[in-house]
């Protein structure tokens, strides 16, 4: 008697092809990783070079090497992003090791943005935020391309409407 297969890692039931965001977005966060580390580097040169505290040369050292793990990590963290487009609901997932598995029902959504910042802008890639009543359910789909948001943005907020009218 054949041994039935084991699930995959994370599998959940009724989930099928998960979509991606794109893969410039990994640009995106290695720009906004690299610039918060270096903001950090700052304050830590301006201890060490105005208020004159003695460890801040390793603070520096420890700063950088944490930006360059997270560097390192940015295109699996990427890659770990999808979202599907379910009969009922939108189920988005994010995370490597903490992994985050959000359901959106199409009737709960109350507002559906696209948000492009300026490293996105320049890459051709927006944001997609949905905010349900609750206030803990916010969900945000980075790095999709600006076409795609907007067709996704047009598509939720039509299942939005009709799911709320009882359609």
């Amino acid at each position: 008697m054949p041994e039935p297969e084991a699930p995959r890692r994370l599998d959940l039931p009724g989930v099928s092809e998960w979509q991606r965001v794109s893969p410039r977005h990994v640009l995106v966060e290695i720009v906004g990783t690299v610039l918060f580390g270096l903001a950090l580097c700052g304050g830590a040169v301006l201890l060490w070079l105005v208020v004159g505290v003695e460890w801040a040369p390793y603070l520096i050292a420890a700063i950088v090497l944490v930006t360059v793990i997270t560097v390192l990590f940015e295109p699996r963290r990427v890659r770990a992003i999808g979202y599907q487009l379910r009969q009922d609901d939108l189920l988005f997932r994010r995370g490597i090791m903490f992994a985050r598995f959000v359901s959106v029902p199409y009737g709960r959504m109350q507002l559906v943005d696209i948000t492009r910042g300026p490293i996105a802008r320049w890459l051709g890639l927006a944001d997609l935020k949905f905010v349900t009543a609750a206030a803990s359910s916010g969900v945000l789909i980075p790095g999709l391309a600006e076409a795609d948001a907007e067709s996704l943005r047009d598509r939720l907020v039509e299942l939005a409407e009709s799911r709320r009218a009882g359609l």
